[in-house]
């Protein structure tokens, strides 16, 4: 345990809390990971988690008499940050109960990868708790809109929505009219001029999308193209990000504010500074997805 830090944790039944102090004042405990799990809450000083044990990634074990539970909470720290990146070990065991067998179907033993990776995106209801019960949306309403990847890895993944546009057919064509919503690597264009903007994340896994309703194809039946991308959590740079315009303040990194200089150029052309290779590409997967259809309405129809 590093001296600077202070970590309690309490294994409950099926879930865990763990909470951290931090004594050093320049650390962002919005930065601390449980898992692939961000801080249920957090402040100046200390960061909070309760989760549930089939949450976050965690690893199950079985040795002899006992189940083991285990988790990394991990410091992803900003480039030019004093503050070093760290991992800690997080572990719960227990006592095997004596009916408890592992299944064929459920192997206490898996392999980790960054392979086989399911993504799902879909339309949301007001509090992002399950589907829209509508699709029909009237013209200046939001549209919730959830992505997220399944992994079998217990390497946390961030999930970005590198691209998105609307059309009013589930195939892309060059003839296709388009409307942009996201570009240039992942900047929100239409946080510029609506109240549309990226939601604080919950799990480094899912991204959730406030997007009001706009005036393309109105009363038509729209769908969103989008192309997501799972990415190596401390490889973010102006081409892996997310991105969005908040008045008064101007182009601001979801998931760090400190590294919102990655979003400057939203305005222009988003490049990465790094030489591409083979080995950079093994940090993430891309997936394409479509939304769809939904319809949005005239106030006065």
């Amino acid at each position: 345990m590093a001296v600077y830090a202070d970590m309690k944790v309490d294994c409950g039944p099926d879930f865990v809390t763990l909470m951290w102090t931090e004594s050093r004042p320049q650390a962002d405990t919005s930065l601390l990971r449980l898992g692939n799990c961000f801080p249920t809450s957090f402040s100046a000083g200390e960061a909070y988690f309760y989760v549930d044990l089939t949450d976050c990634n965690f690893r199950r074990l079985v040795t002899g008499d006992a189940l083991v539970y285990s988790n990394d909470l991990t410091y992803v720290a900003s480039a030019d940050s004093y503050n070093l990146a760290f991992t800690h070990p997080v572990v719960c065991a227990y006592d095997r109960p004596k009916d408890w067998y592992a299944t064929i179907y459920d192997p206490v033993f898996k392999t980790y990868s960054l392979g086989d990776l399911q993504f799902n995106i879909g339309l949301m209801n007001d509090d992002f708790s399950g589907p829209a019960e509508s699709t029909r949306f009237p013209l200046g309403s939001i549209i919730p809109i959830m992505a997220r990847v399944v992994q079998e890895t217990h390497q946390p993944l961030l999930l970005l929505l590198e691209e998105c546009v609307a059309a009013t057919t589930p195939e892309l064509y060059p003839e296709s009219t388009m409307y942009p919503i996201i570009s240039n690597k992942g900047c929100l264009l239409e946080s510029v001029s609506s109240r549309s903007k990226f939601e604080p994340r919950q799990k480094s896994s899912e991204i959730r999308l406030s997007l009001q309703t706009f005036t393309f194809a109105m009363g038509e039946e729209v769908f969103i193209h989008c192309k997501l991308l799972a990415w190596d959590p401390n490889g973010l740079d102006s081409t892996k990000k997310a991105c969005h315009f908040v008045e008064g303040h101007g182009w601001e990194l979801l998931d760090n504010l400190a590294q919102s200089n990655l979003c400057d150029c939203c305005e222009s052309k988003c490049k990465s500074r790094r030489q591409r290779s083979v080995a950079s590409e093994k940090h993430g997967m891309v997936h394409k997805a479509v939304i769809g259809p939904f319809t949005i309405t005239d106030l006065n129809s």
